[in-house]
């Protein structure tokens, strides 16, 4: 499996499809389908029946998930878009690196 480049808690901006330029943060990544659920962005309307447990129907909008090919992460120091890399510090620890600065990105 492939070191995690966009997880949970990243600001992310959308950069190709219906929502791009949208900026949002990762509530959710599917390694499995390459795809990843970000706050605000790719918002679909679900319209749902009312069922037994006493929950109301209506229309919920829900975010959908947005393949990771389409994101991209914002660059702490700089507030851009950028690439991910990885770095392994003098501690033995491999971090993750925006590509555009060379700061390292938490998380």
């Amino acid at each position: 499996m492939m070191a995690a480049r966009i997880k949970k808690g990243d600001q992310v901006v959308v950069i190709t499809g219906s929502s791009k330029g949208s900026r949002g943060e990762v509530l959710s990544v599917r390694p499995d389908d390459n795809k990843a659920v970000v706050r605000g962005v790719a918002v679909a309307k679900r319209h749902t029946r009312p069922n037994r447990m006493g929950e109301q129907g209506g229309i919920i909008e829900k975010e959908m998930p947005i393949h990771l090919s389409n994101l991209k992460l914002v660059d702490p120091k700089s507030g851009k878009p950028t690439r991910v890399g990885f770095r392994i510090l003098e501690d033995g620890r491999k971090v993750r690196v925006a590509k555009a600065t060379g700061e390292v990105v938490e998380g």
